[in-house]
């Protein structure tokens, strides 16, 4: 009963403070002093900015200038004495002011008497401001006593350094740009805020200085990405998101239905038939990073949307794509994180060393004991998988059965960058055969940390053997493997048209930046995750 009473008085308590914010407003629009009818503020400085421009212009006007001595003196001497240097350098430093114009969100607030400090907050950090009376004029003032932690100002002046240090704006304008009718909570950590943080991300990001790290991270490797693909002659292109036939990966599609044509249509799950029909029309070298949807589960590493990165290249094969990953994800390392190192959750992996090359048959072997080279035949497979306790559905062959050996008994150990080569045939529609053993395809994943992090294979640009690949697939899908693939006449019609031999890659972008600012969680790199509504 008593935790009832403390939980209605805390919700009243709150209703009172959003009705005055709500009565300062309507305080200000009636004194003509409506901020929302600012549409914009000449902003010259970010907070980061301001401090590096004070530092380096006192670096250059107090060169050679030492701390004094107050050794010998009383604490009222030594106090008189480093109160008298600090007037020297500040007067120095004012008589050569930087003067600015910052803007950002109030985050605190100690009001005293004629004079009173805040701290304004953007994207690059915090820097305390000091706002006089004297200064700005006593009705500004008496408006900036009533504002509120959440206001959004604009607030010019110059730079200066207080007694204690601490790099500050003395203000001699501020102007009220936005009004916050909503309280910002005092606390936004805890693993009893992870639901509200991923619901109210912007509430997150003005809280969490880590959460808005992420996202400017986020957006850097995005941005390495393209750098470096730009460098090696890729075009990036865009292929559409509504399919008739989702191709390129196992994965349920979502459904949708397209009224205009009165046609059921399907959200893509891959970029990559799209992609090689433009390899197909000549366009060599392109990728493309955008959203793709699989109507799938939720865990700490699947999000049903999700940013794939999907890159063909004419004239090679899985081997230069091996290479080519290995040095974009080195790049992409160095360029983000300054480092070739990333450490996850403690465990850390590797990125400047060669990346080890093992096949899938090799690293089951290794880890699992069972060497599949020496079992010939479905029987026989099936026969080790119930040894070895492994499920498997009656549709599956040979080469399923290896790979779910794989991921029972390998995929935990691949902490450091590995490429897993040569998978089976039948895991892999869409790949060229080896030569040396028509069984295997050239694909290979690459693994960290125990995770799948890139698919990669030579292209199967055979038409023939691609039609026969298809039709497995829907042989699969009549036998209950909802993942299967469909056949793709427009697709088959470009093969026939002449696909050069070709190198793909697709990663996803979301668990490369979960590795690259050790997130524990996809959702925690992605703005605004899928969520079940609060009223199911």
């Amino acid at each position: 009963m008593a935790d009832n009473n403390n939980q209605n008085q805390q919700t009243q308590d709150v209703n009172q403070l959003l009705k005055v914010r709500r009565e300062k407003l309507a305080a200000l629009q009636e004194a003509g002093k409506d901020p929302f009818v600012q549409t914009k503020y000449d902003q010259t400085h970010h907070t980061d900015e301001v401090a590096a421009l004070y530092n380096e212009l006192e670096a250059k006007l107090l060169a050679g200038r030492v701390a004094p001595s107050t050794e010998g003196l009383s604490e009222e001497e030594a106090k008189q004495v480093i109160n008298d240097d600090y007037n020297e350098r500040r007067a120095i430093m004012d008589a050569n002011p930087i003067h600015v114009s910052i803007a950002g969100r109030m985050m605190f607030k100690r009001v005293m008497g004629k004079a009173s400090f805040c701290n304004i907050q953007d994207l690059k950090g915090k820097i305390q401001v000091y706002v006089a009376r004297d200064v700005i004029g006593e009705d500004p003032y008496a408006d900036f006593k009533k504002s509120d932690i959440g206001d959004i100002y604009g607030i010019k002046g110059y730079v200066f350094r207080t007694k204690t240090g601490e790099i500050s704006i003395h203000a001699e304008s501020l102007e009220l740009l936005s009004k916050s009718l909503q309280i910002l909570p005092e606390k936004f950590h805890g693993l009893t805020d992870t639901d509200t943080r991923y619901r109210q991300r912007y509430v997150d990001l003005i809280m969490n200085e880590e959460s808005k790290s992420t996202f400017v991270k986020r957006s850097k490797i995005l941005a390495a990405i393209r750098r470096f693909l730009a460098d090696q002659d890729f075009m990036e292109v865009e292929t559409p998101m509504l399919v008739a036939n989702p191709g390129g990966a196992a994965a349920r599609p979502f459904e949708t239905h397209f009224n205009a044509l009165d046609e059921d249509l399907k959200l893509r799950i891959s970029l990559e038939l799209y992609l090689k029909r433009l390899i197909v029309g000549g366009l060599e070298r392109v990728y493309e990073i955008g959203r793709v949807f699989r109507n799938e589960g939720l865990d700490t590493r699947h999000n049903p949307e999700f940013t794939l990165m999907e890159l063909y290249q004419a004239y090679t094969d899985y081997n230069g794509m091996m290479d080519l990953t290995e040095n974009m994800y080195r790049y992409i390392a160095q360029e983000v994180l300054g480092t070739t190192t990333i450490t996850y959750q403690g465990v850390e992996m590797d990125l400047g060393k060669p990346f080890e090359r093992i096949t899938m048959v090799d690293a089951v072997k290794k880890y699992s004991g069972v060497d599949f080279n020496e079992i010939k035949t479905l029987e026989e497979a099936r026969a080790i998988a119930k040894e070895k306790h492994i499920e498997f559905e009656e549709w599956h062959q040979k080469g399923h059965i290896l790979n779910l050996f794989f991921e029972e008994f390998v995929e935990e150990h691949l902490i450091q960058p590995t490429f897993v080569m040569d998978h089976p045939i039948e895991i892999s529609p869409l790949t060229k055969k080896k030569p040396s053993d028509p069984n295997y395809v050239e694909r290979f994943e690459m693994f960290m940390n125990g995770w799948e992090m890139c698919n990669a294979y030579s292209e199967l640009n055979d038409p023939i053997d691609q039609r026969q690949r298809f039709e497995l697939q829907d042989a699969n899908a009549a036998a209950g493997d909802e993942e299967a693939e469909h056949c793709d006449e427009d697709f088959l019609n470009a093969l026939e048209i002449g696909m050069p031999p070709t190198g793909g890659i697709g990663y996803g972008i979301d668990r490369l930046c979960m590795l690259m600012t050790d997130s524990p969680a996809i959702r925690d790199v992605l703005l605004f995750p899928t969520m079940k509504s609060l009223d199911k």
